[in-house]
C-alpha cells in the first residue's frame, strides 16, 4: 500500500495535477461538470426507446432509472480507462524532466473522473429516493460499493497506463473490446432475461468482473435490497487484486517510462 500512500505524501502535487486536469477538461464549457449528466441521459433515452419500446423486451418498471443505475458504474469504468491509457503519453515531457511519483499522473486522471461519477451518483440517489421508496433503507450501501468501484478502476488504470506506455497498441485494443464488453455487462438487462441455460448467466456474471460491481451498486440504488454476499465478496477481492496488480505493473515499468515515452 506504500505505492498509494504517495498520494498523501505528495498531496500538493497530486492536487495541482488534479485541478489542472479538471480545469482543462471543462475549460470554456458552459455546463462544466453538468456535461457529465448529458451523456448518460442521452444513452438512457436511446436504450429506453430501443429496449423497452421497440423491442418490448422488458417489463421493468422505471426502466430509465434502471438503465442509469447500471450506466453510473459502466461509464466511470469505460471513460476512466480510456483517458488513463494515454495519460502518461500526454505527459511525456514532464516525465522526462522531473523525478516524482509518476503514478500521481494516472491517479489524478482517476480523481478527475470521480467528479462526474459522484455527480451522477448523487443525482441518481436523489431521484431514486423520491421515485423508488424501497431504496430509502438501502441507498447508503451504494456509497461503500462506489468506493470499491473506484478502487477497481484505479488499479486497472495504472495497469493500462503503464502497459500502453510500453506497447502503444494497448489503447487501441482497449477501444476495440469496450463495446462488446458493454453488452456483456448487465447495464440494460438483468441476467434473468438471458436466453439459454442458467449456466450461461452464471458464466457471464462471474466471468465478467465488472458485472458484480454493476449489480452490487444497482441493487441498493434501484431494487432496494442489499447486494448479494457473493457479489460483495467477489467485488472486494477483485478491487484489492486490481490495486495490487496496478501497483505491481506500474512499479515494474516505472524505470523504463522515461526511455519509452
Amino acid at each position: 500500500m506504500a505505492f498509494y500512500v504517495d498520494v498523501l505524501r505528495y498531496r500538493e502535487l497530486f492536487l495541482n495535477l488534479f485541478r489542472r486536469d479538471l480545469q482543462l477538461r471543462y475549460k470554456g464549457s458552459v455546463l462544466g461538470v453538468g456535461w457529465s449528466l448529458v451523456y448518460p441521459l442521452t444513452l438512457m433515452a436511446v436504450y429506453t426507446v430501443v429496449f423497452s419500446v421497440l423491442w418490448k423486451a422488458f417489463t421493468i418498471h422505471h426502466f430509465p432509472l434502471f438503465v442509469l443505475s447500471g450506466l453510473v458504474t459502466w461509464l466511470f469504468f469505460q471513460t476512466t480507462l480510456q483517458r488513463a491509457s494515454t495519460s502518461l503519453l500526454a505527459q511525456a515531457t514532464l516525465l522526462k524532466q522531473v523525478r516524482f511519483p509518476r503514478q500521481l499522473l494516472v491517479l489524478a486522471v482517476v480523481a478527475t473522473q470521480v467528479v462526474p461519477f459522484a455527480a451522477m451518483l448523487l443525482a441518481l440517489l436523489v431521484v431514486n429516493l423520491i421515485v423508488l421508496p424501497q431504496t430509502r433503507s438501502t441507498f447508503w450501501v451504494a456509497i461503500p460499493f462506489a468506493l470499491l468501484v473506484i478502487a477497481l478502476v484505479s488499479g486497472l488504470s495504472l495497469a493500462v497506463a503503464s502497459a500502453n506506455a510500453l506497447f502503444r497498441d494497448v489503447e487501441h485494443i482497449l477501444g476495440a473490446i469496450l463495446l462488446p464488453w458493454f453488452f456483456l455487462t448487465p447495464v440494460v438487462y438483468t441476467f434473468g432475461v438471458l436466453p439459454g441455460p442458467h449456466l450461461l448467466a452464471e458464466v457471464v456474471h462471474w466471468g465478467n468482473f465488472v458485472a458484480p460491481f454493476t449489480e452490487g451498486l444497482r441493487d441498493p440504488l434501484f431494487f432496494g435490497h442489499y447486494p448479494s454476499g457473493g457479489d460483495t465478496v467477489y467485488s472486494i477481492a477483485v478491487a484489492l487484486a486490481a490495486l495490487f496488480l496496478g501497483a505491481f505493473l506500474f512499479s515494474r515499468t516505472d524505470d523504463r517510462l522515461a526511455a519509452e515515452l
